[in-house]
């Protein structure tokens, strides 16, 4: 009990000391907790409305994916109508209707303006529904009655102004309708953002299916007293086992959120991955915080020792004083991470991700979890100044002002970190020099870990000789002041190395994906200028329907048009060996000429001959199969082929890797019309001296369709290098937190530093110093360690991303390229981040009065 009153006592006495490394556990549990607390929300609006939607059974065409369109035809797989009146016919059926659903829509404005979803969430086309009632009603005019109607969902129609009488164009695979909106439904769940469009069920069927007579699925709701398992088996019953797919609701829901689940588990641990770094970040301003506070309290503790104190009870009440840190951070930690998860909210629904609050769902787990880890890792942190606090001998400590240096274990130390870093570099050298890229990931992974630990425990070491050369560069301009500076940063190599550790994570992080994001856009560029022939690409999010795909090859200008098709089949190599669901790609021969192929094996023009084929070097090194070899091609959805291998081309790219091509005429030789797949992407080349007018003129005819863009090698460039930069600085970001964190840790250690030294700042005022000269030098201290932090960190992030680009040229990316303006200014903003961090403690410190500085003991 004792020990508790002495804690408690300690810890409101140093409150304010305190107070900066309980911020940084409040920011750490913060982003846990709004990670866990946005995620487990945008999962019960998507359950909700997976739940609400999906009917008692579903039945579907055996061949369907959990709803996804078939890529190779570019529709829904359909079912015949007179499946639904064989279900209602089954026990049990209340009722049973078709439904036409698709997703490869697009729906314009009269303006020609997407009406999509700009979150990456799905435009929904379909029927209306007596099952759409459940999760829809209509709140404005009617539901389609005809083919020249159409009903939008309220949140599409209020996000782009549409109004009942306004004019919609869809457009798929089967052509272009345009109607008019005669109704406008409301969701009665949260919309996580899709547009939704409905038709009357001949126009949908027509329009989405291709023919009328058909359903994508029918809709069956089971009577009063019917367990869905029981409907399922009654429907299965009816129609024969295996004809078709049929899930319960509950199955549904389950395939629909195993989709959703996917992607958000990804965002989940990523964000979690950030916090664990601003965890680690964190963990050094809690080690330097109680390494000076037992320091400054070391007469405090040589007493309590003097008059009988052990060494457990002075390291149980440091290690209290860390519980009370980090359950007081925790708390108001778990508090802000439901705010953030708002704000996360509000971000995304102005983004067109719609996530209401009604849905706000913190799980038990989620405050369990933030507790446990903000006070476990406070607690870790403080274990070691607690140690070193049970060991001050009571005679020691009144003699000195502070805790001795032990130089035995400052050698220890050294040559722990030394071992470590060499082993870590050499694992990032066998990395570099690996002949795979699996394996060398390995030895990467091993590199990172140990480097960065190496150089954390090896970094008061390095403190005394980097700040030196630092200060020569950047504090001997200032003259006496930047000396005074320099001694005050090289007195505690271990505070010092800490301190810059901090900072050192989070900076060699955004070195190493500066050096990896600028060699990705440059070894992308130079394959483009190397292989790229073609003028224009042309591409959307979905796939070319066929009558843009004849607006772009009647545009003007232009050479030859490329289709470039790609379907699903099953390759069986001589050997034996099938590989099943793989895809080959099936253009006309000038793509040979839009993108130039190195061949390890015979030749591309013999590849797009009748029968013919090429494969990629590793599949023919992998099953040994050489030029003239016969590959057995099961085209899905149609015949067998025997195909002769007449090219073989290298994977040594990353533009169409292991691609397999053949010619358009081979393809359709073996598939039936309806399963040929619109074009993923189509090139062009324009007439000589007719580049300009091509491009012109290829905008213009697609202007009517906003779901394609025309790039030229130009814009293709900058649209990757923009691509890149924006997954940067999403990166970047997230890092800010454990940057943040860290400026919080130099900006603790001058404050602590400043207490610490109050007679000797009290002295240097009383022989001259000025309240101007006092400021400046504590502000060059704060520099001189963000500098020595930065320069650590830059060095460090800079090996990692070189070694991980040697990996990425084993996968074609071969230019390395250090981004030295990033590189340049991320070290010059450290030194304003010192400045930054150094402004309170130099304030503090100018305030002083001498004479009570003086008389501080």
């Amino acid at each position: 009990m004792t020990v508790l009153k002495t804690s408690m006592r300690n810890f409101f006495a140093h409150k304010g000391r305190m107070a900066l490394s309980a911020i940084a556990v409040l920011l750490s549990v913060a982003f846990v907790c709004g990670t866990l607390v946005f995620t487990d929300t945008m999962n019960t609006t998507f359950d909700k409305l997976f739940a609400a939607s999906s009917p008692d059974v579903t039945v579907s065409p055996k061949s369907a994916k959990d709803g996804d369109e078939d890529p190779q035809a570019g529709k829904p797989d359909s079912l015949p109508a007179s499946v639904v009146d064989q279900v209602g016919k089954a026990q049990g059926v209340k009722s049973a209707e078709g439904a036409v659903t698709s997703m490869n829509v697009t729906v314009v404005n009269s303006e020609n303006e997407n009406m999509g979803s700009t979150s990456g969430a799905p435009t929904i086309a379909g029927n209306w529904t007596q099952n759409d009632t459940r999760t829809m009603e209509v709140t404005e005019g009617h539901s389609p009655r005809g083919p020249t109607e159409v009903m939008v969902d309220a949140d599409t129609a209020d996000k782009h102004g549409l109004k009942l009488g306004d004019e919609l164009r869809t457009i798929s695979v089967n052509g272009d309708l345009t109607a008019t909106i005669t109704g406008i439904a409301t969701f009665k769940v949260t919309n996580p953002g899709a547009a939704v469009v409905y038709f009357d069920t001949p126009t949908a069927q027509k329009q989405l299916l291709g023919e009328t007579g058909v359903f994508s699925a029918v809709a069956v709701t089971g009577s009063e007293g019917v367990t869905d398992a029981q409907l399922k088996k009654n429907v299965a019953a009816e129609l024969g086992a295996g004809a078709y797919k049929l899930q319960t609701q509950a199955e549904s829901a389950d395939a629909n959120r195993k989709d959703v689940g996917e992607f958000m588990d990804i965002i989940k641990y990523a964000m979690l991955g950030f916090a664990g770094i601003a965890f680690l970040v964190g963990i050094f301003l809690i080690i330097n915080t109680f390494s000076m506070l037992v320091a400054q309290r070391t007469r405090e503790i040589g007493l309590m020792r003097a008059i009988g104190s052990s060494r457990k009870q002075v390291n149980r009440s440091v290690l209290v004083e860390a519980t009370l840190l980090g359950v007081i951070g925790s708390i108001l930690g778990v508090g802000a991470g439901v705010g953030l998860a708002v704000g996360l909210m509000k971000l995304m629904s102005n983004m067109g991700m719609n996530l209401s609050t009604d849905d706000l769902t913190v799980k038990w787990t989620t405050p369990a979890i933030g507790l446990f880890l903000g006070i476990v890792v406070t607690v870790l942190a403080a274990y070691l100044p607690a140690r070193r606090a049970g060991k001050v001998s009571p005679m020691a400590a009144l003699r000195d002002a502070g805790t001795p240096a032990d130089g035995k274990a400052g050698l220890v130390r050294a040559l722990i970190g030394l071992v470590l870093t060499g082993s870590g570099a050499f694992a990032l050298y066998t990395a570099a020099t690996a002949d795979t890229a699996g394996d060398g990931s390995m030895f990467l992974g091993g590199g990172v870990v140990l480097t960065l630990i190496g150089f954390v425990i090896v970094g008061p070491v390095l403190a005394g000789g980097v700040v030196r050369v630092i200060s020569a560069l950047v504090l001997r301009l200032f003259g006496p002041v930047g000396r005074m500076a320099e001694r005050n940063a090289l007195r505690n190599p271990r505070r010092t190395g800490a301190t810059g550790a901090a900072l050192m994570i989070g900076l060699a992080l955004v070195a190493c994906l500066s050096v990896v994001g600028s060699s990705m856009v440059a070894s992308a560029t130079d394959e483009l200028d190397k292989s790229v022939g073609a003028d224009f690409i042309i591409q959307g999010q979905q796939r070319i329907v066929p009558q843009a795909e004849k607006a772009i090859q009647d545009s003007p200008d232009l050479a030859h048009v490329t289709r470039y098709k790609v379907v699903d089949a099953s390759l069986t190599a001589p050997n034996g060996k099938t590989e099943k669901d793989t895809q080959v790609t099936a253009a006309d021969p000038t793509y040979a000429t839009d993108l130039r192929r190195e061949t390890t094996g015979g030749s591309l023009k013999d590849a797009y001959a009748t029968d013919s084929m090429s494969i990629g070097s590793d599949y023919a090194k992998d099953n040994n199969v050489r030029v003239g070899d016969t590959l057995t091609v099961a085209f899905k959805g149609g015949e067998t082929a025997k195909l002769k291998v007449g090219a073989i081309t290298s994977d040594d790219v990353t533009i169409d890797q292991g691609a397999r091509y053949m010619s358009l005429a081979t393809m359709e030789k073996y598939l039936p019309a309806d399963r040929i797949p619109p074009n993923m992407i189509m090139f062009a080349k324009a007439e000589d001296g007719k580049a300009d007018a091509a491009y012109a003129a290829l905008k213009d005819t697609l202007k009517q369709y906003p779901q394609y863009e025309v790039r030229d090698q130009t814009d293709f460039k900058e649209e990757l290098q923009n691509q890149v930069g924006q997954l940067l600085n999403m990166v970047y970001g997230l890092l800010a937190l454990a940057i943040i964190v860290a400026v919080l840790g130099v900006v603790n250690t001058l404050a602590l530093s400043v207490v610490e030294r109050t007679r000797e700042i009290g002295l240097m005022r009383a022989i001259g110093m000025s309240r101007r000269q006092l400021r400046r030098m504590i502000r060059l201290e704060s520099v001189v360690i963000a500098l020595f932090g930065a320069l650590l960190g830059l060095g460090l992030g800079m090996a990692w991303g070189a070694t991980a680009q040697r990996l990425l040229a084993l996968e074609g990316l071969e230019v390395l390229e250090i981004p030295w303006p990033t590189i340049i200014g991320v070290f010059i903003g450290s030194a304003f981040v010192g400045l930054l961090a150094a402004l309170i403690p130099a304030f503090r410190a100018g305030r002083m009065n001498v004479l009570n500085a003086i008389a501080t003991d």
